[in-house]
């Protein structure tokens, strides 16, 4: 019986990739469009419309239902709501289960537990932010000498330092920071700069600081920097932000390289009105607090790292490394960076997706207008 299943499972899917491969040759040679459309009729539904499950069904023959740990380094930070909706529609759509696991607090050797218990459990895949330049070199070598494969998201080694995890798929971290540097010389000529950093020397935030730095230095700019850290909390990050402003009134930019710490030097520059006192901000990131205050022009911009995609792109990643028995080899993903300023941040306010974290509803959003770069 159980050969029988399998028999039949290969030939559904060798049939419903003989039908995919005959509209693509279809398609190239010449076939309407009608013509093309109903030649999906058998994978599609109602409408033409093909579901997800029916999609990766037609792609890739049944396999196990593989489970990727994700290890965390702050699990209850609203920045990883996206990227959690992120890794649950990617394991929706191929078939996968996920673990989310790790530390609150950005404790390393918690989140060092954390793995070595997805090694123990037997995980199929493990994800990780590398937020520590050593402490997750043994456990990541632990997990590809027992075969399971191990990829870095959020936060990577730092550059020139070998870490054997396969791949990286997170923001350019340093150059990100780099790039908010030149925006912050282009703002102020002269005077104290506060950067904010919720837990210093944490490598998915301190490049970004570094960056900055170097930028705001080379920029020759007789800019004094102070570097303030906030801690792992919203609200620690607040406290620690306005007591900092109330101590150094006479500064000319507050500016963060963390979600948390960011949403708090908005919240900051609003309550004290500072920007007619031309004081300016900004930072990373895109709580609904911080979108809300670019919009009423209390922030100068803030920076997109795209969270959803670090979550969906890493299941991806694993799975195509699972499905292929590891010959296709794992590629860093660079998810970018997008300035989100007010002339830019209409979009942000008027949808609510998950690929923003504010809605629990899967929705496809359509295009309006032209594209921005």
């Amino acid at each position: 019986m159980a050969q029988n299943r399998d028999d039949d499972a290969q030939d559904n899917a060798k049939e419903n990739g003989n039908l995919i491969s005959s509209t693509r040759r279809g398609l190239m040679q010449g076939v309407g469009l009608g013509a093309a459309l109903s030649l999906l009729g058998g994978v599609a539904g109602g409408g033409g419309l093909i579901s997800s499950a029916q999609a990766a069904e037609a792609a890739f023959p049944q396999h196990k239902k593989w489970k990727i740990v994700f290890v965390n380094h702050v699990t209850t930070n609203p920045f990883f709501v996206p990227t959690q909706y992120g890794i649950q529609d990617a394991c929706s759509l191929l078939g996968m289960d996920y673990q989310w696991t790790g530390s609150a607090t950005s404790d390393a050797g918690e989140m060092v537990r954390a793995v070595n218990s997805a090694i123990a459990a037997k995980a199929d895949a493990i994800a990780v932010p590398i937020v520590d330049p050593n402490a997750f070199d043994k456990p990541i070598q632990a997990a590809l000498d027992a075969g399971i494969p191990v990829f870095a998201y959020n936060a990577d080694a730092p550059r020139g330092k070998s870490n054997p995890r396969l791949a990286y798929i997170g923001q350019d971290l340093y150059l990100s920071g780099y790039q908010m540097g030149e925006r912050i010389a282009s703002l102020i000529d002269s005077g104290l700069v506060a950067l904010f950093i919720a837990t210093p020397g944490q490598l998915n935030i301190q490049p970004r600081l570094d960056g900055a730095s170097d930028a705001i230095k080379k920029s020759g700019k007789k800019i004094d920097i102070q570097t303030v850290a906030t801690g792992a909390t919203v609200n620690e990050e607040l406290s620690k932000i306005k007591a900092f402003y109330l101590g150094h009134q006479d500064l000319k930019g507050m500016f963060a390289v963390d979600a948390g710490s960011t949403q708090g030097v908005a919240q900051v520059m609003k309550e004290s009105n500072l920007p007619s006192k031309g004081v300016h901000g900004g930072g990373f990131d895109l709580l609904p607090q911080t979108i809300q205050l670019i919009h009423e022009g209390f922030l100068d911009f803030t920076i997109d790292q795209q969270p959803y995609v670090q979550g969906f792109y890493t299941v991806m990643e694993a799975f195509t490394f699972l499905a292929s028995g590891g010959l296709v080899g794992p590629a860093n993903i660079n998810t970018g960076l997008k300035f989100v300023t007010k002339s830019t941040v209409e979009p942000y306010l008027n949808t609510s997706t998950r690929y923003e974290g504010k809605t629990t509803k899967p929705q496809i959003v359509p295009m309006s207008g032209a594209i921005k770069s």
